[in-house]
């Protein structure tokens, strides 16, 4: 059966406001040109460093030496945006200007290996960037989207989960009403806690709590307390048919977190995520064997260390890293794969501080591999859209790939410098949260 071309599709419109015809002809073109010819060598990289939202984005652009050949690739490091960039400049670009564009695996290994200790967020994050753009490169010369790479589809789009948040807990659950009536039909809900910093809702105001310091305050008590109530309430009063997430985000002890994984066990939760710190995971052992909840972890993982024994234990039944964190799509099908081995379902980590060339190979990703579970969506929005044309369209809770060569999404560079990072205390880094007598939290 004849392919129908990238030109014919969008004008039965099955691309429509997705790519331009002109960037569409573009890619198709290119495709067309490069068939046949010698490998692709990589002539010149380049980094480019955004903020046309909340979060510094960093995406590599990989350029070949074929007319119009290059690929984009996510680097983004947000909490510390700007040592990415120089790694890929003055570590990575000297060292593979010149090899050829399509050995992909080789490539990121000889990367992985050249500075001789691994596995740091600012390396994997660079050379994820090179990564992706190699990944963009092939699906381009191919003329087909990344995931006919990797073996096609295994579903025709992506189940998605969103977040629901807020200060009291009708506020949560009527935003999880809102996210209802337009199609999602899995919600993580987080609730503030009066007077302190709850990861992820938002706190009173005029509530006093004394502490022995100016920084924000959390206790893992009241936490605990508060959210066991809004979990209750949303199963209370959303009933059973919408699928509830919340996310811990390491902050209760490991003891704790034992018995907070047991307690939510009534509330039939899809996952609870991160229940203990990347420093603490042994303690999965204990929560496994005293309770069912199902459990995600892995957003902060950088090393196989750290994923290798939960998985091969079957220890959680989810994954949830940051691919960009982990170094890029090639060693992320690699750790999808091993998880299938074990039952083990695939939830990378989508939110504002991907960028959309991160979020496409998230949805790549989660096509292609038999162990998706779910994806975390975050927003496109019209700045990031005027930045990144193409990013996956969503539509009643599921993200649909942009069908377009490679990722489909090129990065308009002039509107990009628009948008430098803007100035920010701590230059992106996490701030402090302290316990009531100035002890700082892990998060």
């Amino acid at each position: 059966m004849k392919r129908r071309s990238l030109l014919g599709m969008i004008a039965s419109g099955a691309l429509a406001g997705v790519v331009s015809k002109r960037e569409l002809a573009a890619q198709e073109k290119v495709a067309r040109a490069t068939r046949g010819m010698p490998s692709p060598k990589i002539k010149d990289i380049s980094v480019i460093n955004t903020q046309p939202g909340g979060v510094r984005l960093t995406v590599v652009k990989v350029t070949t030496d074929q007319d119009g050949l290059y690929g984009y690739g996510c680097a983004t490091f947000t909490q510390r945006a700007d040592l990415v960039g120089p790694a890929v400049e003055r570590y990575l670009k000297p060292f593979l200007v010149g090899k050829p564009a399509d050995r992909i695996d080789d490539i990121w290994q000889a990367c992985y290996n050249s500075s001789y200790w691994r596995n740091g967020p600012v390396l994997n994050n660079a050379i994820s960037g090179v990564d992706q753009a190699l990944w963009d490169i092939k699906g381009r010369q191919a003329g087909l989207p990344v995931y006919q790479l990797l073996g096609g589809k295994c579903r025709e789009a992506v189940d998605t989960y969103t977040h629901a948040s807020g200060a009291e807990i009708p506020q949560v659950i009527d935003r999880v009403k809102e996210f209802m009536s337009r199609g999602f039909r899995h919600v993580r809900v987080q609730v503030g806690i009066p007077g302190m910093s709850g990861y992820g809702g938002r706190g009173q105001s005029g509530v006093v709590v004394k502490k022995l310091h100016d920084s924000p305050v959390y206790e893992p008590a009241p936490y605990i307390r508060r959210t066991l109530k809004l979990l209750e309430e949303c199963r209370k009063q959303l009933g059973d048919e919408i699928e509830l997430l919340h996310d811990v985000h390491e902050r209760i002890s490991p003891i704790q977190a034992v018995k907070f994984c047991k307690d939510v066990e009534q509330f039939n939760l899809f996952f609870l995520e991160d229940p203990v710190s990347p420093e603490d995971i042994a303690y999965f052992r204990q929560i496994r064997s005293q309770c069912a909840t199902p459990l995600a972890m892995g957003e902060l993982f950088n090393s196989p260390h750290e994923w290798t024994p939960l998985i091969a234990e079957r220890l959680i039944d989810y994954i949830r890293i940051h691919v960009s964190q982990a170094g890029g799509l090639t060693p992320c099908r690699k750790i999808a794969a091993f998880a299938e081995l074990f039952g083990v379902k695939t939830a990378w980590h989508g939110p504002a501080d991907v960028s959309p060339v991160g979020h496409a190979a998230n949805v790549a990703l989660d096509l292609a591999c038999y162990n998706f579970g779910i994806q975390e969506y975050s927003p496109f929005t019209e700045r990031l859209q005027e930045v990144f044309s193409g990013c996956p369209v969503m539509k009643d809770g599921y993200l649909w790939a942009n069908e377009a060569p490679g990722w489909g999404i090129e990065v308009n560079e002039a509107a990009a410098k628009k948008y430098p990072f803007r100035e920010h205390p701590l230059n992106a880094g996490w701030g402090e949260i302290r316990r009531m007598d100035g002890t700082i939290i892990k998060q």
